[in-house]
C-alpha cells in the first residue's frame, strides 16, 4: 500500500509499542524474558508527494514502560516482580530521561515497505538507527528494529552478581494502524 501524501499522528489508542528483552548469564533460568509496552507516545508520520519528504518523528515517555508478560523463569512474574522491574527501569536503566526519534531519510523500497534511517535519543544519548517498516491494503503499519543497549551507554540489567544479565540486544517494536489523514 502506497501511504496517501498527508500528516498522521499515532499514539497508544492506534496500537502497540513494545519492547522485548532477553536473559544470558549462567543463571539465565531465573530470570524472565520480558514483553514491555510503552504505554504514552506519539508518533507523527509526515507524507510528502515525493516519497523522499517524507519524516518520521517518534516521542516517547520513558517512565510509561509497562511489564506486560514474562516468559520462563523458575517461578511466574508477580506483581511486585513487575514493580520492581518499572521502577529498575525508571530509577537505573533509561532514568526517566526522555525517548525521542527523528528519521533523516526514508525511503519506499516498494509499494508496501518503507526502509527508515534516523537518530534514537535513549538515556540520554544519541546514535543512528535503521528500521524497515510495512503498511498493509487497511492502513496496518509493523516494525521492529535491534536496540543494542550498550550503543546507547546504557549497561544492561544484572542481577546475582551478574550471573544473571539482560541481553544487551532489546527489540523494540510497532504494530498499529494509521488514522485518517490530516
Amino acid at each position: 500500500m502506497s501511504i496517501p501524501a498527508g500528516t498522521y499522528t499515532l499514539g497508544p489508542e492506534h496500537g502497540v509499542l513494545s519492547v522485548r528483552t532477553g536473559r544470558t548469564g549462567a543463571a539465565a533460568k531465573a530470570g524472565h524474558d520480558l514483553l514491555i509496552h510503552v504505554t504514552a507516545w506519539q508518533a507523527t508520520l509526515e507524507v510528502g508527494e515525493d516519497p523522499a519528504q517524507t519524516r518520521i518523528a517518534l516521542d516517547a515517555d520513558a517512565s510509561s514502560l509497562r511489564v506486560r508478560e514474562g516468559t520462563g523463569g523458575m517461578q511466574a512474574l508477580g506483581d511486585d516482580d513487575r514493580a520492581s522491574i518499572q521502577e529498575t527501569i525508571d530509577d537505573e536503566i533509561l532514568k526517566r530521561q526522555a525517548i525521542a526519534f527523528r528519521s533523516t531519510a526514508v525511503e519506499t523500497a516498494d509499494g508496501d515497505r518503507m526502509s527508515v534511517r534516523g537518530e534514537l535519543t535513549l538515556a540520554g544519548a544519541t546514535a543512528p538507527i535503521a528500521f524497515d517498516l510495512g503498511v498493509d491494503d487497511q492502513g496496518a503499519l509493523s516494525g521492529s528494529a535491534v536496540v543494542k543497549q550498550t550503543d546507547w551507554g546504557i549497561t544492561p540489567y544484572s542481577a546475582l552478581f551478574g550471573a544473571l544479565k539482560v541481553a544487551d540486544e532489546v527489540e523494540v517494536a510497532v504494530d498499529a494502524r494509521l488514522p485518517q489523514s490530516l
